[in-house]
Protein backbone atom coordinates (compact mmCIF):
# COMPACT_ATOMS: atom_id res chain seq x y z
CA UNK A 1 0.00 0.00 0.00
CA UNK A 2 1.55 3.61 -0.87
CA UNK A 3 2.67 5.40 2.09
CA UNK A 4 1.67 8.50 3.34
CA UNK A 5 4.18 9.84 5.69
CA UNK A 6 3.32 12.64 8.09
CA UNK A 7 5.00 16.21 7.61
CA UNK A 8 6.80 17.59 11.13
CA UNK A 9 4.89 20.74 12.29
CA UNK A 10 6.13 24.32 11.30
CA UNK A 11 7.11 24.91 14.75
CA UNK A 12 6.55 23.75 18.16
CA UNK A 13 4.14 25.18 20.13
CA UNK A 14 3.44 25.47 23.95
CA UNK A 15 0.27 23.00 23.72
CA UNK A 16 1.43 20.16 21.04
CA UNK A 17 1.93 16.61 22.06
CA UNK A 18 5.08 14.65 21.64
CA UNK A 19 5.78 14.19 17.98
CA UNK A 20 7.57 10.82 18.67
CA UNK A 21 5.36 7.82 19.73
CA UNK A 22 2.13 7.54 18.40
CA UNK A 23 2.86 8.22 14.64
CA UNK A 24 5.37 5.58 14.94
CA UNK A 25 2.66 2.71 16.23
CA UNK A 26 -0.15 3.81 13.13
CA UNK A 27 -0.07 2.20 9.75
CA UNK A 28 1.35 3.12 6.29
CA UNK A 29 -1.97 4.51 5.08
CA UNK A 30 -3.10 6.17 1.69
CA UNK A 31 -4.62 8.89 3.77
CA UNK A 32 -2.64 12.02 5.10
CA UNK A 33 -1.92 11.69 9.23
CA UNK A 34 -0.76 14.64 10.40
CA UNK A 35 0.24 15.15 13.74
CA UNK A 36 -0.64 17.76 16.34
CA UNK A 37 -3.28 19.68 13.57
CA UNK A 38 -4.92 22.42 14.96
CA UNK A 39 -9.11 21.98 15.29
CA UNK A 40 -10.16 25.56 16.84
CA UNK A 41 -10.43 26.88 12.62
CA UNK A 42 -12.31 23.62 12.30
CA UNK A 43 -15.24 23.72 14.80
CA UNK A 44 -17.78 26.53 14.39
CA UNK A 45 -16.76 27.60 18.09
CA UNK A 46 -13.44 28.85 16.72
CA UNK A 47 -12.05 27.21 20.05
CA UNK A 48 -10.10 24.19 21.13
CA UNK A 49 -6.80 22.43 21.72
CA UNK A 50 -5.33 20.35 18.31
CA UNK A 51 -5.33 16.51 17.51
CA UNK A 52 -2.19 14.41 18.85
CA UNK A 53 -2.79 12.69 14.93
CA UNK A 54 -5.53 13.48 12.48
CA UNK A 55 -6.06 11.36 9.56
CA UNK A 56 -7.89 12.01 6.80
CA UNK A 57 -8.42 8.53 4.97
CA UNK A 58 -9.03 8.69 1.41
CA UNK A 59 -11.81 5.87 0.68
CA UNK A 60 -13.57 3.14 2.60
CA UNK A 61 -10.97 0.61 1.68
CA UNK A 62 -8.64 2.77 3.39
CA UNK A 63 -10.22 3.70 6.68
CA UNK A 64 -11.37 0.18 6.90
CA UNK A 65 -7.50 -1.03 6.54
CA UNK A 66 -6.77 1.54 9.21
CA UNK A 67 -8.42 0.05 11.65
CA UNK A 68 -7.64 -3.42 11.11
CA UNK A 69 -4.14 -2.23 11.77
CA UNK A 70 -4.45 0.60 14.46
CA UNK A 71 -4.27 -1.34 18.23
CA UNK A 72 -7.46 -1.02 20.17
CA UNK A 73 -5.88 0.97 23.01
CA UNK A 74 -5.25 4.29 20.62
CA UNK A 75 -8.23 6.49 21.06
CA UNK A 76 -10.21 7.46 18.04
CA UNK A 77 -12.84 10.09 17.74
CA UNK A 78 -14.56 11.15 13.99
CA UNK A 79 -15.63 14.39 13.52
CA UNK A 80 -17.53 16.19 10.46
CA UNK A 81 -18.65 19.43 9.99
CA UNK A 82 -17.76 20.60 13.41
CA UNK A 83 -20.66 22.22 13.73
CA UNK A 84 -22.51 20.80 16.90
CA UNK A 85 -18.91 20.18 18.50
CA UNK A 86 -16.70 21.60 21.42
CA UNK A 87 -12.91 20.41 21.35
CA UNK A 88 -11.53 21.19 24.95
CA UNK A 89 -8.43 23.45 25.41
CA UNK A 90 -5.97 20.24 25.73
CA UNK A 91 -6.38 18.86 22.88
CA UNK A 92 -8.20 15.59 21.59
CA UNK A 93 -5.23 12.49 22.18
CA UNK A 94 -5.08 9.63 20.04
CA UNK A 95 -6.47 9.99 16.21
CA UNK A 96 -8.99 12.05 15.28
CA UNK A 97 -10.44 11.01 11.73
CA UNK A 98 -11.99 13.36 9.31
CA UNK A 99 -13.32 12.00 6.18
CA UNK A 100 -12.20 13.67 3.14
CA UNK A 101 -14.14 14.13 -0.34
CA UNK A 102 -15.29 10.74 -0.82
CA UNK A 103 -17.08 10.49 1.74
CA UNK A 104 -19.07 13.53 0.38
CA UNK A 105 -20.61 12.11 -2.38
CA UNK A 106 -24.06 12.35 -2.90
CA UNK A 107 -26.20 10.06 -5.81
CA UNK A 108 -29.73 9.76 -6.66
CA UNK A 109 -31.76 6.56 -7.43
CA UNK A 110 -35.22 7.87 -8.50
CA UNK A 111 -36.49 8.73 -5.37
CA UNK A 112 -34.12 7.88 -2.80
CA UNK A 113 -30.21 9.38 -2.56
CA UNK A 114 -27.05 7.33 -1.34
CA UNK A 115 -25.06 9.95 0.40
CA UNK A 116 -21.79 9.54 2.22
CA UNK A 117 -21.30 10.58 6.24
CA UNK A 118 -19.01 13.71 5.00
CA UNK A 119 -22.10 15.12 2.65
CA UNK A 120 -23.26 18.38 3.99
CA UNK A 121 -26.88 17.76 4.93
CA UNK A 122 -27.78 21.37 2.93
CA UNK A 123 -26.21 19.96 -0.14
CA UNK A 124 -28.38 16.94 0.29
CA UNK A 125 -31.30 18.71 0.54
CA UNK A 126 -30.09 20.51 -2.23
CA UNK A 127 -29.26 17.19 -4.42
CA UNK A 128 -33.13 16.09 -3.14
CA UNK A 129 -34.83 19.41 -4.26
CA UNK A 130 -33.23 19.10 -7.67
CA UNK A 131 -34.37 16.01 -8.39
CA UNK A 132 -37.49 16.58 -7.16
CA UNK A 133 -37.28 14.41 -3.91
CA UNK A 134 -39.62 15.77 -1.19
CA UNK A 135 -39.20 15.54 2.82
CA UNK A 136 -35.54 16.06 2.74
CA UNK A 137 -36.01 20.03 3.11
CA UNK A 138 -35.34 20.02 6.77
CA UNK A 139 -32.19 18.65 6.49
CA UNK A 140 -31.19 22.21 4.64
CA UNK A 141 -31.96 23.78 8.75
CA UNK A 142 -29.15 21.71 10.06
CA UNK A 143 -25.94 22.59 10.13
CA UNK A 144 -23.42 19.52 9.62
CA UNK A 145 -23.13 16.24 7.86
CA UNK A 146 -24.38 13.14 7.03
CA UNK A 147 -22.39 11.17 9.26
CA UNK A 148 -22.90 13.60 12.20
CA UNK A 149 -27.22 13.40 11.37
CA UNK A 150 -26.74 9.73 11.89
CA UNK A 151 -24.83 9.77 14.93
CA UNK A 152 -27.50 12.17 16.99
CA UNK A 153 -30.17 10.97 14.65
CA UNK A 154 -30.35 15.22 13.66
CA UNK A 155 -33.69 16.74 13.35
CA UNK A 156 -35.41 19.98 12.88
CA UNK A 157 -38.81 21.73 12.07
CA UNK A 158 -40.86 18.67 12.73
CA UNK A 159 -38.41 15.70 11.32
CA UNK A 160 -35.44 13.53 12.19
CA UNK A 161 -33.34 11.30 10.38
CA UNK A 162 -34.99 8.11 11.56
CA UNK A 163 -37.85 9.39 9.09
CA UNK A 164 -36.01 9.21 6.26
CA UNK A 165 -32.79 6.79 6.85
CA UNK A 166 -33.89 3.37 4.91
CA UNK A 167 -30.37 1.86 5.96
CA UNK A 168 -26.88 2.92 6.90
CA UNK A 169 -23.56 1.27 5.97
CA UNK A 170 -20.33 1.83 8.72
CA UNK A 171 -17.19 0.45 10.05
CA UNK A 172 -16.12 -1.14 13.02
CA UNK A 173 -13.32 -0.59 15.35
CA UNK A 174 -11.73 -3.81 13.74
CA UNK A 175 -12.57 -2.57 10.64
CA UNK A 176 -15.47 -4.43 9.72
CA UNK A 177 -17.58 -2.21 6.72
CA UNK A 178 -21.39 -3.78 7.21
CA UNK A 179 -24.72 -2.27 6.82
CA UNK A 180 -27.36 -1.84 9.39
CA UNK A 181 -31.18 -1.59 8.26
CA UNK A 182 -33.18 1.00 10.01
CA UNK A 183 -34.96 -0.82 12.59
CA UNK A 184 -31.03 -2.07 13.58
CA UNK A 185 -30.04 1.31 13.47
CA UNK A 186 -31.84 1.98 16.69
CA UNK A 187 -33.08 5.60 16.43
CA UNK A 188 -34.62 7.81 19.21
CA UNK A 189 -34.61 11.21 20.33
CA UNK A 190 -31.02 12.75 19.55
CA UNK A 191 -29.51 9.41 19.35
CA UNK A 192 -29.01 5.87 18.33
CA UNK A 193 -27.45 2.64 19.20
CA UNK A 194 -24.40 1.93 17.32
CA UNK A 195 -21.64 1.57 19.36
CA UNK A 196 -19.82 5.09 19.74
CA UNK A 197 -16.29 3.12 18.10
CA UNK A 198 -18.57 3.07 14.95
CA UNK A 199 -18.05 4.63 12.21
CA UNK A 200 -20.90 5.63 9.86
CA UNK A 201 -19.60 6.19 6.06
CA UNK A 202 -22.84 6.44 4.23
CA UNK A 203 -26.28 6.28 4.22
CA UNK A 204 -29.08 5.48 2.09
CA UNK A 205 -32.50 7.76 2.33
CA UNK A 206 -35.70 8.16 1.06
CA UNK A 207 -38.00 10.56 0.17
CA UNK A 208 -41.26 11.36 -1.91
CA UNK A 209 -42.17 12.56 -5.69
CA UNK A 210 -42.70 15.83 -5.12
CA UNK A 211 -42.48 19.48 -6.97
CA UNK A 212 -38.89 21.04 -7.07
CA UNK A 213 -40.70 24.34 -6.83
CA UNK A 214 -42.54 24.00 -3.61
CA UNK A 215 -39.58 22.17 -2.22
CA UNK A 216 -37.71 25.28 -2.79
CA UNK A 217 -40.08 27.26 -1.37
CA UNK A 218 -39.63 24.88 1.75
CA UNK A 219 -36.20 25.30 2.21
CA UNK A 220 -36.09 28.90 1.46
CA UNK A 221 -39.16 28.99 4.76
CA UNK A 222 -36.35 27.15 6.46
CA UNK A 223 -33.66 29.23 6.01
CA UNK A 224 -35.54 32.55 6.65
CA UNK A 225 -37.02 30.95 10.17
CA UNK A 226 -33.10 29.95 11.31
CA UNK A 227 -32.01 33.59 10.11
CA UNK A 228 -35.30 35.10 12.46
CA UNK A 229 -34.85 33.27 15.50
CA UNK A 230 -31.22 31.57 15.81
CA UNK A 231 -27.65 33.34 15.88
CA UNK A 232 -26.11 31.55 12.95
CA UNK A 233 -23.48 34.39 12.01
CA UNK A 234 -22.06 34.19 15.45
CA UNK A 235 -19.47 31.53 17.03
CA UNK A 236 -21.81 29.11 18.14
CA UNK A 237 -21.77 25.57 18.13
CA UNK A 238 -25.52 24.91 17.30
CA UNK A 239 -28.50 24.08 19.85
CA UNK A 240 -26.56 23.23 23.14
CA UNK A 241 -29.13 20.73 25.19
CA UNK A 242 -31.67 18.38 24.18
CA UNK A 243 -35.45 18.98 24.61
CA UNK A 244 -35.99 17.06 27.85
CA UNK A 245 -38.38 14.20 27.58
CA UNK A 246 -39.32 14.14 30.89
CA UNK A 247 -41.42 17.50 31.25
CA UNK A 248 -44.78 17.31 31.91
CA UNK A 249 -45.56 20.59 30.59
CA UNK A 250 -43.62 19.54 27.38
CA UNK A 251 -41.26 23.18 27.33
CA UNK A 252 -38.60 23.36 25.37
CA UNK A 253 -34.74 23.28 26.44
CA UNK A 254 -34.43 27.09 25.54
CA UNK A 255 -37.72 27.63 26.97
CA UNK A 256 -36.61 26.70 30.48
CA UNK A 257 -33.31 28.22 30.06
CA UNK A 258 -34.80 31.58 29.53
CA UNK A 259 -37.13 31.10 32.31
CA UNK A 260 -34.54 30.45 34.21
CA UNK A 261 -33.05 33.58 33.99
CA UNK A 262 -30.13 32.35 32.21
CA UNK A 263 -30.46 34.86 28.76
CA UNK A 264 -26.80 36.69 28.42
CA UNK A 265 -25.30 34.77 30.77
CA UNK A 266 -21.53 35.08 30.69
CA UNK A 267 -18.56 33.04 31.68
CA UNK A 268 -15.34 34.46 30.76
CA UNK A 269 -15.77 35.36 26.97
CA UNK A 270 -18.40 33.12 26.47
CA UNK A 271 -22.55 33.82 26.52
CA UNK A 272 -26.13 32.40 26.35
CA UNK A 273 -27.47 34.31 22.97
CA UNK A 274 -30.06 36.85 23.82
CA UNK A 275 -31.83 35.64 20.78
CA UNK A 276 -31.85 32.03 21.49
CA UNK A 277 -31.32 30.82 25.00
CA UNK A 278 -30.24 27.41 23.86
CA UNK A 279 -27.45 28.57 21.83
CA UNK A 280 -23.51 29.27 23.68
CA UNK A 281 -21.31 32.02 21.97
CA UNK A 282 -17.95 32.61 21.83
CA UNK A 283 -17.72 36.22 22.21
CA UNK A 284 -14.64 36.53 20.55
CA UNK A 285 -11.73 35.16 23.24
CA UNK A 286 -13.55 32.32 24.59
CA UNK A 287 -12.03 28.84 25.84
CA UNK A 288 -13.80 25.86 25.55
CA UNK A 289 -13.73 26.13 29.59
CA UNK A 290 -15.53 29.23 29.11
CA UNK A 291 -18.24 27.19 27.12
CA UNK A 292 -18.20 24.32 28.97
CA UNK A 293 -18.67 25.90 32.64
CA UNK A 294 -21.30 28.41 31.06
CA UNK A 295 -23.18 25.05 29.86
CA UNK A 296 -22.76 23.71 33.26
CA UNK A 297 -24.25 27.05 35.04
CA UNK A 298 -27.01 27.00 32.80
CA UNK A 299 -27.95 22.78 33.53
CA UNK A 300 -27.06 23.79 37.33
CA UNK A 301 -29.91 26.86 37.10
CA UNK A 302 -32.70 25.26 35.23
CA UNK A 303 -32.50 21.84 37.65
CA UNK A 304 -32.73 24.29 41.01
CA UNK A 305 -35.63 25.43 39.32
CA UNK A 306 -37.62 23.00 37.58
CA UNK A 307 -36.03 19.57 39.16
CA UNK A 308 -34.65 19.14 35.15
CA UNK A 309 -31.83 17.56 33.92
CA UNK A 310 -30.95 19.18 30.55
CA UNK A 311 -28.64 16.69 28.54
CA UNK A 312 -25.61 18.19 26.09
CA UNK A 313 -26.57 17.85 22.76
CA UNK A 314 -23.23 19.54 21.48
CA UNK A 315 -20.89 16.71 21.20
CA UNK A 316 -17.86 17.66 23.40
CA UNK A 317 -14.41 15.75 23.18
CA UNK A 318 -10.92 15.92 24.18
CA UNK A 319 -9.19 16.51 27.72
CA UNK A 320 -8.58 19.94 29.68
CA UNK A 321 -5.33 22.15 29.85
CA UNK A 322 -5.24 20.32 33.76
CA UNK A 323 -5.55 17.01 32.37
CA UNK A 324 -3.42 17.52 29.61
CA UNK A 325 -0.91 19.30 32.57
CA UNK A 326 -0.28 21.99 30.64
Amino acid sequence: MPTARPTPPKGFRADDFPDEGLLTRLPETRGKLIPNEPLSEQTWFRIGGPAEVLFKPVDVDDLSFFLQNTSEDIPITVIGLASNLLVRDGGVPGVVIKLGPHFSQIKIDGGSITAGAGAVDLNVARAAQASGIAGLEFLSGIPGTVGGGLRMNAGAYGREFKDIVGNATLIDRDGTVRTLSHDKIGFSYRHTGVPMDSIFVSAFMEGETGDPHDIQAKMDDIKKQRGATQPIHEKTGGSTFANPENDPQHRKAWQLIDAAGCKGLKKGHAKVSEKHANFLINTGHATAADVENLGEEVRKRVMEKFGIELRWEIQRIGITKKERGI
